[in-house]
Order: C-alpha cells, then sequence, then structure tokens
C-alpha cells in the first residue's frame, strides 16, 4: 500500500470517528443532570422572562437534534460557539491557554523522551547493580501518579528550598520555562519511568536475538551493535509506546494544571466541567480525540521508517 494511499485512508477514517465523536460528546452533555441557565443566573433568582431569554439566546430549548446540527455547522466554520461561564468566544479562550499547555506538554515530553531513553539503553546494556538500580527507581517513578508526584515536587523545591515558584505560568518566554519545570517534572515523572521500562525490555530482547550473536561473532565492534542491531530494531516497540505516552501526557495535564494553578487548558476543562459550560467542553474534548488520532497517525506513518521490515499495507493487515 502506497504511503498517500495509506494516509488518504487514514484520513477519512479519522473524519469519521470524529463525526461520531462529536455526537457522543454533545449527546453526553446533555445527559448530565443540571440545568446550564441555572449557573448563568449565579444562584441569583430571575423573573420567567429573563429565564426564557437565556435560554433563548444560548438555544438551549431547541431540540437535541437542531442544536447538534447547528454546533456541527458552527465547528465546520472555525466557530466553538460562546462559552456559558465566561460570556466569551471559546476560540477565544482556547487561544489565550493554549500556549502555556502547549509548552508544559513539551517540556515534558522532552524529559520523557530524553530520560526514558537512556535509562532503558543504560539499564539493558550496563545490567548488574545498574540495572537493579535503574528498575527499582523507574518502578517507583511508574507507582507515583500526576498529582502525587506535583505535591510532592511542590514542598519540597518549591516551599522548602524556594527553587521554583508554587503556582502560574509567569511573564515572558524564560520565566514561564522557570514556572513550569516543576510541573513538566510531575507531568513526566511516571511516563519515564514507563518508556525506561519498555526501552529495556526491548533492548533485552534484542540482544538475545540470533542476528546480534551473529553480528558479534563476526568481530563487529560492542558499540556498533548496540546502536544499529539492538537499539534501532528495539525503536519500533518504543515507538509504539509513544504513541500512549504523548496521549497520556495531554489527558494528565488536567491534574497537574490544576495542582499548580496553571492557567491552561487542563484547568479550563476541570472549571467548565464544573460550571457546565457545555461550548467549552464540547470544544476541548473534540480537541483531544482529534489529537489522540494525529498521534496515532504519526505513529504508523513513522513505523516504517524506523523498522524498513514494515511496509505500511503489511502493518495494517496485521
Amino acid at each position: 500500500m502506497s504511503f498517500l494511499r495509506f494516509a488518504l485512508r487514514r484520513l477519512l477514517e479519522m473524519a469519521a470517528t470524529l463525526l461520531g465523536a462529536s455526537f457522543v460528546i454533545f449527546g453526553a452533555l446533555y445527559l448530565a443532570p443540571g440545568d446550564p441557565a441555572s449557573f448563568l443566573l449565579s444562584g441569583r433568582s430571575a423573573s420567567p422572562a429573563a429565564l426564557a431569554a437565556i435560554r433563548a439566546e444560548y438555544h438551549l430549548d431547541d431540540p437535541f437534534y437542531l442544536r447538534y446540527l447547528r454546533w456541527l455547522d458552527q465547528l465546520l466554520h472555525g466557530d466553538f460557539g460562546r462559552s456559558i461561564e465566561y460570556r466569551t468566544d471559546v476560540s477565544r479562550l482556547l487561544a489565550d491557554r493554549l500556549p502555556s499547555t502547549l509548552l508544559l506538554v513539551a517540556m515534558a515530553l522532552v524529559l520523557v523522551v530524553v530520560a526514558g531513553l537512556v535509562l532503558g539503553w543504560v539499564g539493558a546494556v550496563r545490567g548488574g547493580a545498574t540495572d537493579s538500580a535503574i528498575l527499582v527507581t523507574t518502578t517507583l517513578a511508574v507507582g507515583t501518579p500526576s498529582f502525587v508526584a506535583a505535591v510532592l515536587l511542590q514542598g519540597l523545591f518549591a516551599i522548602r528550598l524556594g527553587w521554583f515558584p508554587t503556582t502560574g505560568t509567569g511573564h515572558g518566554f524564560l520565566d514561564m520555562l522557570r514556572h513550569l519545570t516543576l510541573p513538566a517534572v510531575a507531568l513526566a515523572l511516571y511516563l519515564i519511568g514507563m518508556l525506561a521500562r519498555v526501552t529495556r525490555a526491548a533492548m533485552l530482547e534484542q540482544l538475545d536475538s540470533e542476528h546480534v550473536t551473529v553480528a558479534r561473532s563476526r568481530g563487529v565492534p560492542e558499540r556498533q551493535v548496540i546502536r544499529r542491531h539492538v537499539f534501532r530494531n528495539a525503536l519500533g516497540t518504543v515507538l509504539t509506546t509513544g504513541g500512549l505516552i504523548v496521549s497520556t501526557l495531554i489527558i494528565c495535564t488536567v491534574l497537574v494544571e490544576s495542582a499548580f494553578s496553571i492557567g491552561g487548558i487542563g484547568q479550563l476543562l476541570e472549571l467548565s466541567t464544573t460550571t457546565k459550560d457545555f461550548p467549552t467542553v464540547q470544544a476541548i474534548s473534540l480537541i483531544v480525540v482529534a489529537l489522540f488520532m494525529t498521534v496515532n497517525l504519526i505513529v504508523d506513518l513513522l513505523h516504517p521508517l524506523v523498522d524498513p521490515r514494515i511496509t505500511l499495507g503489511a502493518r495494517r493487515s496485521g
């Protein structure tokens, strides 16, 4: 199967999945208890006429299918609707908060990739006490949830030592990096342990393979054996895990942003869910689904580049 044909097929599948996801997201929120009009009033009493005007402004009395079709038409025109809680366009809310979330995810992803691959490589190659120490460390990392890591890091490095700020995102790029360092570490800690263990297991499997034994018997230098015959062949498994890692980073930002009071997409999703801000929750949920599918598509397209033995058509058939 050609690259373009495979990519086109996957894009069509993504479009169909997004359409189904949009229906589920839109319908699930309207099954939740409570009336969004009551949140608009913030507990204040209102006359029936004022309440009716509010419901008419946000089309809350329209039939379900009509609301869904109207929302779908707005999405196709790049309009995410108007926030019920913040009384402004959802696209503006996302534009204001998305940069800090993207920077946080990017910083955490760099930490995960660098630390996870290095620890997995060293553990598989060195063995002995070094491997045991890495196993214990990564086990502790995997067993530490992001919100627990956030509390521990805040208490030690922000409050006790005063090296980093406890909350906020700062002003300017360098200040943002300083403010987001602890949140990035808290977000990456669990995934570093997971990637390190996956990398170690994949490399150990390759070390016991026949082609590595043949390469060593032919006098190929050990460093070249590890780099070309062990690590490269293990990258297929590592790359598959990479898709899960990026997806987990996106989800866990909700917990980490709340713990560090970062005004990003994750915190906005939490607040919007509490106040039943339907347009904002729907927009963020759909964006998260789209990001998941985009990551999976990129992983599938990169597999043949990492391992030439894999072809797109063969991978899909498998």
